[in-house]
C-alpha cells in the first residue's frame, strides 16, 4: 500500500505556514510535492518485505569461512527529529551451508534504514535477518553514523559518530570470532 501523497502535500502546505512561510511563494510552490515523494522514496522500507527481497538469492555454498561486507552506505532518518543520519554499515557472518547474493546484504541494510530509525535497532534489525535468512553459525553487524540531529541542533557537535555493533551466535559466543570480525 503506497503512501497518500495528496495529504502529505497538503499538510506540508500546513507546516509552511505553520513556521511562517509562504507555501504560495515561486520557490515554494512544488515544495510539498517533492517532500511528499522524497518521504515516499525515505520510508521505502515500510512497504518491502524481507523475505520477498531476498527472494531466493541465497544459494547452497559449503564453507566455513567467515563472510564479511564492509562498507555499505546507509542513510536513514531518526525517529525523535525526522533529522538525516548517515554512515556505512559492515556485515559479517559464518554460513551454515548457504551464503547470501551480496547485492542483497546491501538492499536489507537499505530497507531497515528507509524507515524511521534508531541506529541501536536498525543494527539489531540487519543481524537478525542475515541470522535468520540464511540459518548462519554467527552474524556481526556494525554501524558507524553521523546524525544531522547531532550536528545541526541541540550540542551542535560536528564531529561524534555513533557506533553501535550486534553480534548473535559464534559472534557472541567466542572472543576470537568477534575481535576476527571487528578488525
Amino acid at each position: 500500500m503506497g503512501l497518500n501523497i495528496a495529504r502529505i502535500e497538503g499538510l506540508v502546505r500546513d507546516l509552511l505556514i505553520e513556521i511562517g512561510e509562504d507555501p504560495t511563494r515561486e520557490g515554494l510552490i512544488d515544495t510539498p510535492k517533492r517532500v511528499a515523494k522524497s518521504y515516499e522514496f525515505l520510508t521505502s522500507g515500510y512497504r518491502t518485505d524481507a523475505t520477498e527481497l531476498i527472494n531466493g538469492a541465497c544459494f547452497r555454498q559449503e564453507t566455513s569461512s567467515m563472510v564479511v561486507v564492509k562498507d555499505i552506505e546507509l542513510y536513514s532518518m531518526c525517529e525523535h527529529h525526522m533529522l538525516p543520519f548517515f554512515g556505512r554499515c559492515h556485515i559479517g557472518y559464518i554460513p551454515s551451508g548457504r551464503v547470501f547474493g551480496v547485492s542483497k546484504l546491501a538492499r536489507l541494510v537499505d530497507m531497515y534504514a528507509r524507515r524511521l530509525q534508531l541506529q541501536e535497532r536498525l543494527t539489531e534489525q540487519i543481524s537478525k535477518v542475515v541470522m535468520e535468512s540464511v540459518n548462519a553459525k554467527g552474524v556481526g553487524v556494525m554501524i558507524e553514523a553521523r546524525h544531522l540531529c547531532m550536528m545541526m541542533r541541540g550540542v551542535e557537535k560536528q564531529n561524534s559518530t555513533m557506533v553501535t555493533s550486534s553480534v548473535l551466535g559464534v559472534f557472541r559466543d567466542s572472543l576470537a570470532t568477534r575481535e576476527e570480525f571487528f578488525s
